[in-house]
């Protein structure tokens, strides 16, 4: 896996913790072959609780934000 953060890369693994900036431009990849399980904290809240993306197409084409409703 690797992190990229401002174009530069760095090679992590399973349990690291990376992050991110304020308006820091950044990805994470998965160069194995074992399906990548990502956890995001941040705040403000952007997305809508409950929505997961399966990939990065269906990220950026979601454009409906935050409505203010949490499940707990």
């Amino acid at each position: 896996m690797e992190a990229v953060l401002d174009g530069i890369r760095s090679a992590i693994r399973a349990g690291f913790a990376v992050l991110v900036p304020a308006g820091a431009n950044h990805n994470i990849i998965n160069t194995g072959s074992v399906p990548l399980k990502l956890y995001t904290l941040y705040a403000p809240p952007n997305h809508r609780d409950g929505v997961i993306h399966h990939n990065r197409d269906e990220a950026e084409a979601d454009t409906e934000h935050f409505d203010g409703k949490t499940t707990e």
